[in-house]
């Protein structure tokens, strides 16, 4: 996995919430976040304010409305990418069911023993863990922080 500049930025960035309690709907750094908060505090970092306003979601969105919303959102402000393109500092959008719309999100790193998760999820702090088989089966769209 090659990293660009972009890329290390993103990904030093993302490391720096490792830790941060897990809490719906949340984006503060060390007080809370979700996956989407901990994507949308990356971005604050990054690049400033935030492109928009994700309105109130509950902790069952994708499947109470079936569409992919978090896709789309994504691909309003972020350049969407084929999934075996991805590097290190990349957004990688899950399915957490077979069926279901893609529902959990987190940045890709590389550790030393290979490529590696960080994310945000139910009950778990954000933490950067291998990105095994069990993830990448369940990889659904992959995407790219624009170049400041």
């Amino acid at each position: 996995m090659a990293e660009t500049e972009m890329g290390t930025r993103v990904v030093n960035a993302a490391r720096d919430w490792i830790d941060t309690p897990y809490r719906h709907q949340a984006s503060l750094r060390g007080v809370g976040a979700d996956c989407l908060g901990l994507l949308r505090g990356v971005w604050r970092d990054l690049r400033g304010a935030e492109p928009e306003t994700p309105p109130a979601y509950s902790p069952d969105w994708a499947e109470a409305t079936g569409r992919e919303t978090m896709a789309e959102a994504a691909s309003r402000h972020l350049v969407a990418i084929g999934l075996a393109e991805l590097q290190p500092g990349d957004v990688a959008l899950f399915r957490m069911k077979r069926s279901g719309p893609a529902r959990h999100c987190g940045i890709v790193a590389t550790g030393p023993s290979g490529p590696t998760l960080i994310h945000a999820w139910s009950r778990h702090s954000v933490a950067e863990v291998p990105f095994d088989a069990g993830w990448q089966r369940r990889l659904a769209f992959a995407f790219r922080f624009p170049e400041i």
